[in-house]
């Protein structure tokens, strides 16, 4: 009888892991795939000048509907108080301009009171405001050439008003248009050149430029309120950083709708 095999138990399989990476060596991570590249927009077809009139025509139309009460968010009670106001707004909000002016014109309430103030008590007045030793320098500053050469009343002339310290051709044009009712000029501010330049009424930058695309595109009967309509739109609809494009009520007539921002 043969002798009987011996029979050894199978191997079990081991599943093999993945070798570890030598030390000090970083496991570099899969590929991402390659971003499909961004569609381009169309080119817009250029308008004719008629066109573009229309166009310009009915953004104006627009701002007039949207903001009918639009106005200088300034508080004064007479131009000397505007001059003042508008040489504080000067890098600063109107809301902290407004904070400031009561207690100032409180202590000094006209040209001729004003004249005379300490400096060190007016720029501890307006500090709050920024850059305040420059903007006491321009308020003493217009309010003595106002006592002086026109007898403590705010000139209601451009030239007249460019004289005064402090005052440059933007802030004549605020106290000429808000205070006197007279269209000079057009008030080119931040908001304003940034919507000009949006709403494709210019391509300049320079704020006297910007002002002469403004003064050539709009009637000189609207050039203070939609000055004031543009400001509330700015500060409302169309932000510096992120313009809200899909709450505005121009973007069918706005070139930048959609990319103003990116």
């Amino acid at each position: 009888m043969p002798a009987p095999t011996s029979r050894r138990p199978a191997a079990k399989k081991v599943a093999s892991k993945p070798a570890k990476p030598p030390a000090g060596k970083a496991v570099k991570p899969a590929a991402k795939p390659a971003a499909k590249p961004a569609a381009k927009r169309a080119p817009a077809r250029k308008l004719s000048k008629a066109e573009e009139a229309a166009r310009v025509a009915r953004v104006v139309a627009g701002l007039e509907r949207l903001y009918p009460d639009a106005h200088c968010e300034l508080d004064f009670k007479s131009p000397f108080e505007l001059v003042v106001a508008t040489i504080l707004s000067a890098q600063c909000t109107d809301k902290r301009v407004n904070m400031v002016t009561p207690v100032l014109f409180g202590r000094f309430p006209d040209a001729a009171a004003m004249a005379a103030a300490d400096q060190a008590e007016l720029e501890e007045i307006i500090k709050s405001t920024g850059f305040f030793r420059n903007k006491a320098k321009s308020i003493l500053g217009a309010s003595r050439v106002l006592v002086e050469d026109f007898d403590g009343v705010v000139p209601d002339e451009m030239d007249q008003l460019l004289t005064l310290p402090g005052v440059a051709r933007k802030t004549a044009n605020v106290v000429l248009g808000t205070a006197f009712g007279k269209n000079e000029g057009f008030v080119v501010d931040t908001h304003i050149g940034r919507l000009a330049q949006r709403l494709g009424i210019t391509r300049e930058s320079d704020p006297t430029k910007i002002e002469q695309d403004l003064m050539a595109a709009i009637p000189r009967e609207k050039w203070t309120q939609l000055g004031h309509q543009l400001i509330w739109h700015g500060r409302r609809v169309c932000e510096s950083r992120k313009p809200r494009c899909g709450e505005c009520a121009l973007v069918a007539d706005c070139p930048s709708a959609g990319i103003a921002g990116e």
